[in-house]
């Protein structure tokens, strides 16, 4: 076999190779609990539980093979933030930080309880400079809306009181003209 013939050869080995590595499914795609936060997933119209006025939207989609969930909010006053969540299967927990204009982030862990995501962690105004304990909790209801409650704790009162309790639902698509 001469060497162009041999380095053809090589080349279609190389590949068939890498199509069968590309073939076989990665840890992120094998693991059930990658799946565990795909109800959040979708375009999302959010309002205010409590006064039913529309809070903003927010596009949750999956990213990096379905290694992680990447969250996109924009608020009814033209505020904005992203999120990157993740199933870390060392440590058997979900994972989220988010960051958002003016400048703060919240970092926060944790996984299902009886169906809901519960992640608990800190929240962090960039001005303040203190870690607040922080807590979300995202809720799949049977009509297809998504509950979305965050709780900041009070070292002053010893309890943990609301800080946004949202409804998503899923956002129409506009109309195609035909």
């Amino acid at each position: 076999m001469n060497s162009r013939c041999l380095l053809a050869h090589l080349a279609v080995v190389l590949l068939a190779v890498g199509v069968a590595k590309a073939e076989e499914p990665t840890i992120c795609q094998s693991d059930p609990h990658f799946r565990d936060f795909d109800f959040w997933l979708g375009r999302w119209e959010v309002t205010a539980r409590q006064s039913g006025k529309a809070a903003g939207t927010n596009h949750i989609s999956a990213v990096e093979g379905g290694c992680a969930i990447h969250e996109n909010w924009t608020s009814q006053s033209g505020g904005t933030g992203f999120s990157l969540n993740w199933y870390d299967p060392v440590r058997k927990k979900w994972r989220q930080v988010w960051l958002a204009r003016p400048g703060y982030v919240i970092d926060i862990e944790g996984g299902l309880v009886d169906g809901a995501m519960v992640l608990e962690g800190h929240i962090t105004d960039f001005g303040e400079r203190v870690p607040h304990r922080f807590r979300g909790t995202w809720t799949p209801n049977a009509d297809g809306t998504v509950r979305q409650f965050f709780e900041q704790f009070s070292d002053t009162d010893r309890k943990w009181n609301p800080w946004f309790d949202g409804l998503y639902t899923p956002a129409t698509m506009p109309t195609q003209v035909q």
